[in-house]
């Protein structure tokens, strides 16, 4: 028989990458009983919400925008950082949405991301040796012994930043911030500014005659309200399973178990075992989630992950996140899709073009060439249209502020210029200008493919 699977039956699995070195583990388990009795952070209604809007996406009637920080961190935590983010993933969308002729679902990721899995458990600095980094929801970036001790009551303020955040992404969604007219202005300023405002002022001048004919048939914020406000929802990777099982309720209109933690979670490509705890964690809870896919996945290896954590085949229940690098991804792609598409699985499937493209400049900061994440989007939309399947988003690591850690770009941002504005706490993000000049170049790619598809014939 089928063992039974409940919130806490992940325990009894291997499990890779959660912290077993808690100075005093019974305060874990007490912080772990204080978050079980703390509200739930999203609602089932809302994660059943994004499901469909997923289902739509594995159709081909919809596209998947997901971005936000690498890390989310306690020290950077301001209204104006939240609001920076949120506004540019509104950005990306409206261009995307034109070019596509589809509706745009927006996922950030946000509210939540906090833990993030390494190379390596220790770090050595000249003679010390001390735990790594992991995450602000587990330790500090000091290196000191006492900052690098992993202390649960860092998931405590980790619920309320991330409660905090929601309350703010709410307000910001619905309460007229996020009007389509406010962010096609945003987006003239940038076209404006660019060095490539040639090149996007066609896209724009588009949006604007279609927004001002809309107007001039009385359709506007105020007789449309969808034009006020927009679906917004979180995610964050499921890593500290602890920390999730406490935050997953049964919903009382249904009787399933949601984690309440986010709308969407996702496995990362490091804790993917079939037999691991994340997932056996994840087959269990209701929720939309996703799986990390990177080169070193064979296809039979894929459908068996996807029969374990789709078993009923649901449309919207799994996202495929192909993470290959702009050098691996023509090798190893066109079989996963082949495979899921062989299989007849419904699934999301949407690149991050990010993890697969790392490397440390000659200055010593790990960084990523812009060139090779668009380079490997645009592989993705290609291989995806070759293979007849939809190509339904893409997942970023990016931040409204100006950062400097991804090199290249419109313009041109130099390894010697790394320095200047590097703030990430763990990999680096695509700047303000660099994710929205991806978005636009990403547009004039979907468009392209839009225009040459065989239309059917008439008659």
């Amino acid at each position: 028989m089928t063992e039974r699977w409940t919130p806490s039956s992940w325990r009894a699995k291997p499990a890779k990458h959660i912290p077993t070195d808690y100075p005093d583990p019974a305060a874990l388990l007490r912080v772990e009983d204080t978050l079980r009795r703390m509200p739930p952070l999203v609602f089932a209604g809302e994660a059943r919400r994004l499901k469909t809007l997923l289902g739509d996406v594995s159709q081909g009637k919809a596209f998947l925008l997901q971005g936000g920080d690498c890390a989310e961190s306690f020290k950077e935590f301001h209204a104006d950082n939240i609001r920076d983010t949120f506004r540019l993933l509104l950005q990306m969308a409206v261009v995307l949405t034109f070019a596509g002729r589809k509706p745009v679902v927006k996922v950030g990721r946000i509210a939540g991301q906090f833990a993030k899995p390494r190379s390596e458990p220790i770090e050595t600095i000249g003679d010390v040796t001390l735990p790594s980094y992991r995450g602000d929801n587990i330790n500090g970036m000091d290196f000191n012994a006492a900052d690098r001790a992993p202390d649960p009551n860092r998931l405590l303020q980790a619920y309320t930043q991330s409660a905090a955040t929601l309350n703010l992404l709410r307000a910001f969604a619905g309460g007229g911030y996020a009007d389509l007219h406010n962010v096609h202005r945003w987006n003239l300023g940038f076209v404006a500014d660019s060095p490539l405002s040639a090149r996007y002022r066609e896209l724009s001048d588009k949006i604007s005659e279609t927004l001002d004919f809309m107007a001039s048939v009385g359709v506007n914020s105020e007789t449309f309200p969808a034009m006020h406000q927009v679906d917004f929802f979180t995610s964050h990777e499921a890593l500290l399973l602890g920390y999730e099982e406490a935050m997953t309720r049964v919903d009382s209109t249904s009787g399933d178990w949601y984690d309440t933690s986010a709308h969407l979670l996702w496995i990362g490509e490091r804790t993917r075992q079939l037999d691991g705890a994340h997932i056996e964690f994840m087959k269990g809870i209701k929720n939309p989630i996703g799986l990390k896919v990177g080169p070193t996945v064979e296809p039979e290896d894929l459908i068996r992950l996807i029969d374990t954590l789709n078993p009923a085949d649901e449309a919207g229940r799994l996202t495929l996140y192909g993470r290959f690098g702009s050098d691996k991804i023509a090798d190893r792609l066109p079989r996963l899709m082949a495979a899921t598409k062989k299989a007849g699985r419904q699934v999301v499937w949407a690149i991050d073009p990010m993890h697969g493209n790392t490397l440390k400049a000659s200055t010593g900061y790990k960084t990523r060439p812009f060139e090779r994440i668009l380079g490997e989007v645009k592989s993705f939309i290609e291989i995806a249209n070759a293979e007849g399947v939809h190509p339904g988003g893409v997942h970023l690591e990016m931040t409204g502020q100006n950062v400097t850690e991804c090199i290249g770009g419109a313009r041109a941002l130099s390894e010697t210029e790394l320095a200047d504005r590097y703030h990430t706490h763990c990999d680096p993000r695509l700047n303000a200008d660099q994710a929205l000049e991806l978005a636009f170049l990403v547009a004039e790619k979907l468009r392209d493919s839009r225009e040459t598809e065989p239309r059917a014939a008439v008659g």
